[in-house]
């Protein structure tokens, strides 16, 4: 499985770089978790990071992809959540 070397950025992992395996299309997940044991002993706590084009070129496609850390925990769901010829048909 291909591996690409990304950044993040903000969070607990701000300036790391690590690598993260790359889907079908070579490109990495939307989101990317990361759980972080409570050393009391306590709940784990799960930070989330999302997907950003870390550069865009000339014509506007993303050169890189950087994580950048998303506060609210998960992040919402993309447009390929809900597609306008999947509704529901009235009857």
């Amino acid at each position: 499985m291909r591996s690409e070397e990304t950044n993040f950025r903000g969070g607990p992992l701000d300036g790391r770089t690590l690598s993260v395996p790359l889907g079908p299309t070579g490109r990495p997940p939307r989101s990317y978790e990361v759980p972080v044991p409570d050393p009391a002993g306590g709940p784990t706590v799960v930070h989330v990071y999302r997907l950003e084009p870390a550069a865009l070129n000339r014509l506007g496609l993303p050169r890189g992809w950087a994580y950048v850390y998303e506060p609210g925990g998960r992040p919402a769901k993309g447009p390929l959540q809900r597609l306008p010829w999947r509704r529901r048909r009235e009857r």
